[in-house]
């Protein structure tokens, strides 16, 4: 179980919403979508975590866009914080950005493809926020132990793991349901990424594309196996995203995307049965 602000993760808990645009664009879109995301939170009674990050490291192309500026991208994250009362996630890449990052955020994310980075491990979980750890494509749900137990050697226990699809042959994504099982059996509480796993690595000439209408589907699987929350990326208008266009949810898809897991939950949760 993880407590961040008044947001208690786990145990039966209500599930959590992680939502946001994938990487801060600008100001407005910014607030916009958030103002969207905190609106439908509140009507389904959801506990939400506004997402996005400040800069991505992990380009398909050198020529696509990384962010507009660690730090004009983590002021504007500060403002929304402080004018939403919203608690913040955000990616960190290296041990030197921890620190800044930890100053605005108040969830850092290990991405998938840095989950066994030791030292990114150790300088995250000695900030003591939240982390977040995304399960790397390439690693099995057993072996998530291990980088869990790296940050809590160094007396953080406040972990949190990520489900967002496993590599299957070249550029295709796949979701082994058994694995929110799994990783819910080590302790710590799952969180399903439902737009991550809908991407296509290495299929957009030079981007990343997506499969966006699996999206639902894939969110309502992982409710009904027995999840802590639902990670996605939505977007005001995914065609203009500057990053991972194919795989963001519509914003106006929000609403109808967790109506549809907040009531699946609540039949889960009738069971008396958790995973």
């Amino acid at each position: 179980m993880v407590t961040l602000n008044n947001i208690t993760i786990g145990e039966r808990n209500p599930l959590v919403l992680i939502a946001g645009p994938c990487v801060v664009e600008n100001r407005d879109m910014i607030l916009i979508t958030a103002d969207k995301i905190l609106s439908v939170a509140k009507k389904f009674s959801l506990p939400v975590i506004f997402k996005s990050s400040y800069k991505k490291a992990n380009r398909t192309s050198g020529k696509s866009f990384t962010g507009i500026g660690m730090d004009e991208a983590l002021h504007i994250l500060s403002e929304l914080k402080k004018e939403f009362s919203i608690p913040i996630l955000t990616d960190v890449h290296t041990e030197e950005e921890v620190k800044l990052a930890a100053t605005v955020a108040d969830v850092l994310q290990i991405p998938a493809f840095l989950c066994r980075q030791t030292d990114l491990l150790f300088a995250a979980g000695k900030t003591g926020k939240v982390v977040n750890i995304k399960k790397g494509q390439f690693l099995s749900p057993y072996d998530m132990k291990f980088s869990a137990e790296k940050v809590e050697m160094v007396g953080n226990k406040n972990i949190l793991l990520t489900e967002r699809g496993t590599t299957f042959g070249y550029n295709n994504l796949v979701v082994d349901m058994r694995s929110l099982v799994i990783m819910r059996q080590l302790g710590y509480p799952v969180i399903f990424d439902a737009t991550h796993s809908v991407q296509i690595p290495g299929t957009g000439e030079g981007k990343t594309s997506g499969n966006r209408e699996f999206i639902l589907p894939l969110a309502r699987a992982a409710v009904a196996v027995g999840v802590d929350g639902i990670f996605l990326e939505t977007h005001p208008n995914p065609k203009e995203a500057k990053s991972d266009a194919e795989s963001q949810l519509p914003l106006s898809e929000l609403e109808n995307l967790v109506e549809e897991i907040v009531k699946l939950n609540e039949v889960r949760k009738k069971t008396g049965k958790e995973q």
